[in-house]
């Protein structure tokens, strides 16, 4: 025991040494545009809460009607006894919302990605990822027994040299798979394209939607939505856009979620989720149908926001969507900014190996509907200071 503990102290060394230790902060009060952390309020420009539903008044009065009239939890697996009415009506609501036939619910959404692949591959099959897909996705990927092949990202000439190395090996069933957004970068994955070759070789199009879901297209229905177009399978988060908490989904044709309720491990082997998740995530479609106003202040949030950093000088990736990264490249330089700009009241995360390659480290901040121009402002001023105190700018 000695000698192994000695390893993982000598790992934890070396990740302190290359500058790449991720620390929490304790943040005190609920989820908003602002936190209270370490007894100092703080602009909060890096939480997934798009709209800025996670404290809510009306989903805390879902979640609180639903603890003193369902109880605390379920205590159980959907199939034995954790199953009440309103599970199915979240899973149903969830679907229309996607225009999908059916939908089932996870602990997360890493669990629905995790059990996805499994059940309806095996090794006459094949799945195609995108290189930058999601952790959650390529696990899932590991665990099921199809031939698996990956494209680099968003380009779509060695998706098809894939998609024609898969036919040629023989495969019975092909599955694209891909993140609607991809969240270290914002970009948006290529869905028309990617539709058209999916329907030319007869393959299915699996589309991750976390950080779309209630943000992009029409009502907030996600990326295939925005391009006017359908998915086979969809995966998302009651995490994000739609209220903060936590809760996964697989949606897609009646067959392939039944197979999913017989067959998905982490659905079979996880507890369901708790009444006040679910009563707060039927609250939170609610709202994000008919928060075309929010969706419509986030935007424009954002555009205010890429163009100041522009123009104080940062190297951004370009993109639409609400995640504006700002380019450091080193693990070090990155935690430098970060503490800088805490330091000024703002709270971002560096962004570094392993959660993105070695040398793009990054800040990837993200913008809230809640945020008015002043916060903005602020923001970029804080930005503005530190980016000089560490030399970026």
């Amino acid at each position: 025991m000695s000698d192994f503990l000695d390893h993982i102290k000598s790992e934890l060394a070396a990740i302190e040494a290359d500058g790449m230790t991720k620390r929490e902060r304790l943040i005190s009060g609920p989820q908003g545009a602002y936190i209270e952390m370490e007894g100092q309020r703080m602009l909060n420009l890096c939480a997934n809460n798009y709209l800025g539903l996670a404290d809510h008044p009306t989903l805390i009065a879902a979640a609180r009607a639903a603890l003193d009239g369902q109880g605390f939890g379920m205590a159980s697996v959907r199939f034995i006894c954790g199953t009440q009415a309103a599970h199915r009506m979240l899973e149903t609501r969830l679907a229309a919302y996607l225009g999908q036939d059916d939908s089932i619910l996870f602990a997360a959404c890493f669990d629905a990605n995790g059990g996805l692949f499994e059940p309806l591959l095996g090794p006459e099959d094949a799945v195609i990822s995108d290189s930058l897909n999601h952790a959650s996705i390529i696990d899932g990927i590991r665990l099921c027994k199809a031939r698996r092949y990956r494209f680099a990202n968003s380009d779509m000439a060695d998706l098809e040299t894939q998609l024609q190395a898969a036919k040629a090996a023989g495969a019975r069933f092909i599955m694209i798979a891909t993140d609607g957004v991809f969240s270290m970068d914002g970009f948006l994955a290529k869905l028309p394209e990617m539709r058209a070759l999916a329907d030319r070789y007869g393959a299915l199009l699996m589309v991750d939607d976390c950080h779309a879901t209630g943000v992009m297209g029409p009502q907030g229905r996600g990326t295939p939505a925005h391009f006017g177009l359908r998915a086979d399978v969809l995966t998302g988060t009651l995490g994000k856009a739609l209220g903060g908490a936590l809760g996964g989904y697989i949606a897609g044709p009646q067959a392939v979620v039944d197979l999913l309720r017989q067959r998905a491990r982490p659905y079979l082997f996880s507890n369901a989720l708790p009444p006040v998740i679910v009563a707060a995530g039927l609250a939170a479609l609610d709202l994000v149908e008919g928060a075309d106003d929010l969706r419509a202040q986030l935007f424009t949030n954002t555009r205010y926001w890429r163009a100041g950093l522009a123009q104080a000088g940062f190297t951004l990736l370009p993109g639409e969507h609400p995640i504006v990264p700002v380019m450091l490249g080193e693990a070090r330089l990155a935690q430098a900014m970060a503490a800088e700009l805490a330091a000024r009241g703002v709270h971002v995360a560096g962004f570094f190996f392993p959660v993105v390659p070695k040398g793009q480290a990054r800040i990837r901040t993200q913008m809230n509907a809640a945020l008015t121009r002043k916060d903005l402002d602020f923001g970029l001023e804080a930005f503005t200071a530190a980016g000089r105190a560490v030399g970026v700018l």
